[in-house]
């Protein structure tokens, strides 16, 4: 069996790194990745990718890397599920990336923050400002 996943995009928002009570360092962010092809209105869509990183990497990624930077990553799809506090099941989907690579200068992520915005923009237009599945409460990990 096989999987593996190759991501390119630009993350969503700052890494949010935090340490497990075994203090293993882990980082979550979400990816834009925009899709290869344009809907009926001529525009180009974009899937947001909740990646999950550990240790080191996760370390280096958090000091590095920042909200608009443009990195590739390599990792594998992982679900899990919880019971939430209403004794509800929630599942997640999820990429665990094994390593990450930055793909452009810090001065060229600046000049395509004005990018990702128009992504964003095109996305709450569409009807919705929330991303399902990308809060993610101390609580709700299991560790």
């Amino acid at each position: 069996m096989i999987n593996n996943v190759v991501l390119v995009g630009r993350i969503t928002r700052d890494p949010e790194l935090r340490y497990t009570p075994q203090n293993q360092a882990v980082a979550t962010l979400s990816l834009t990745v925009n899709r290869q092809f344009k809907n009926v209105n001529g525009e180009r869509e974009a899937d947001f990718i909740n990646c999950v990183i550990w240790r080191q990497q996760a370390e280096n990624l958090a000091n590095w890397a920042k909200k608009g930077a443009l990195i590739g990553v390599t990792g594998r799809i992982q679900t899990r599920n919880y019971e939430n506090q209403q004794g509800q099941r929630v599942y997640i989907t999820e990429v665990v990336v094994d390593s990450f690579q930055m793909l452009e200068s810090k001065g060229r992520t600046k000049q395509n923050e004005e990018s990702q915005n128009n992504t964003a923009q095109n996305f709450a237009r569409n009807g919705s400002n929330d991303i399902p599945g990308t809060e993610i409460s101390d609580d709700d990990l299991p560790f």
